[in-house]
């Protein structure tokens, strides 16, 4: 054993020896070895591998596919999904083409560049904006990733910086960067980014116009640096690189007043004798944010280069008391589907009547909060039955009529051994 001190050990695949710039990681036995620089090619390897794995191409739905599945899902906002569909539908389509043509032609200088369309979602709060997103990616089987624009902050100051959105996505693909580099990312409340003021201020806007700037190069196509566990970059830290050419951008958020500029840009004649007066009900029948334009969003406060990101637009329509009524029991995901299984659970029979259901509806559209207010209202009304019932083992059946929606009853409960008496 004292002889093997001064043995020079070699990597069992280089055949390399031993020195001061190459260490050695030896296997238990102590028989075989490997240096940095095979480890270092054994991980290349490896990642190529999978790389080649998942650049296979997608298999694509047609635009009226999307449309069909985005229904099972979605009630209502037709000529937003058929907008959706379309794009979706063209950046897929160019992520397989660009794959088939980096095989076949690789570098050939007359090939046509297919460059990516980001969406811009605009619409009132509740009205499916996160959900459609959402169920795109759920429905082309991508990873997927939903962000807050209210929390990043320019490079530097308290705050997520904007590449921590790209890591969100990356650990929904599971650290898979080639599946990460074709997903979809959602980035919500894209309007509260606006700048605060058309005039140019001496202050930085370091939560609004500088977060927009921040994002132009990560929506257009960069290779970004991201921290593996998010927060701060610190120059010691290794950095995941992800190539977003190929991630979807969806940007949404309700534009609270952008309504108004448009208003103000159609209606040129808006004072004296010859005033095109529109009533309250005339207005809400024509959806005005559906006549936006880039001028009109530069005017509400995103700076021209981030709009010129974002080609496509969509406008969703704002829900009526129809789509509120079919919201709850339509879809799949149906919020009545959702609390009839919950009781069932139980082994307990719910019954929601259809007067109940239009209630809740009614109720929703007082309250301006959208579809996500009805699980709200529906919430409220059923605490104490939801508190109770579990723990009582005769209930058989609960009813909740419109009476108990207007909080003027309890929802009624049958009993079990009542049926059987009354038998």
């Amino acid at each position: 054993m004292e002889g093997m001190e001064n043995k020079t050990y070699k990597c069992s695949f280089c055949d390399k020896p031993e020195g001061p710039n190459r260490q050695l990681i030896g296997n238990p036995e102590g028989n075989s070895f490997i240096c940095e620089e095979c480890i270092t090619l054994c991980k290349d390897i490896f990642r190529g591998k999978n790389r080649k794995i998942s650049e296979q191409e997608l298999k694509l739905l047609t635009p009226e596919e999307i449309k069909q599945k985005l229904d099972e899902y979605i009630v209502g906002q037709d000529e937003a999904k058929k907008v959706l569909s379309v794009a979706v539908y063209n950046h897929y389509k160019r992520i397989n083409y660009n794959i088939i043509h980096a095989k076949d032609h690789l570098g050939a200088p007359d090939e046509i560049e297919l460059e990516k369309s980001n969406i811009l979602m605009v619409g009132p709060t509740g009205s499916g904006k996160t959900l459609l997103a959402k169920t795109l990616a759920k429905i082309l089987n991508v990873p997927f990733a939903s962000c807050d624009a209210t929390t990043l902050t320019e490079a530097g100051y308290v705050g997520d910086d904007v590449e921590n959105i790209l890591l969100k996505l990356i650990q929904n693909a599971n650290y898979d960067i080639s599946q990460a580099e074709r997903g979809i990312i959602y980035v919500d409340e894209i309007d509260k980014l606006a700048k605060k003021s058309q005039n140019v201020s001496i202050t930085r806007d370091v939560s609004g116009e500088g977060v927009q700037q921040a994002l132009l190069k990560i929506v257009e196509s960069t290779i970004a640096s991201v921290p593996p566990q998010g927060g701060r970059k610190h120059p010691q830290q290794e950095m995941i690189q992800i190539d977003t050419t190929n991630i979807l951008f969806i940007c949404g958020g309700a534009f609270v007043g952008l309504d108004k500029i448009v208003e103000g840009r159609i209606n040129n004649s808006t004072l004296g004798f010859n005033a095109d007066i529109k009533t309250k009900v005339e207005k809400e029948k024509i959806n005005v944010l559906k006549q936006v334009q880039p001028e009109d969003l530069i005017k509400f406060g995103l700076i021209p280069e981030f709009i010129g990101r974002m080609p496509v637009y969509v406008c969703l329509d704002e829900l009526d008391e129809n789509a509120f009524v079919q919201i709850l029991t339509e879809p799949k995901n149906a919020l009545v589907k959702q609390y009839i299984k919950l009781f069932n659970m139980d082994n307990i029979e719910l019954n929601i009547t259809p007067e109940a259901v239009k209630a809740v509806a009614q109720k929703a559209k007082s309250l301006k909060t959208g579809a996500r207010g009805l699980r709200a209202i529906i919430e409220e009304s059923m605490k104490e039955v939801m508190f109770t019932a579990p723990s009582k083992q005769n209930v058989e059946k609960i009813i909740v009529d419109e009476n108990v929606i207007l909080g003027k009853e309890s929802p009624k409960i049958i009993y079990k051994e009542k049926k059987e008496e009354a038998v």
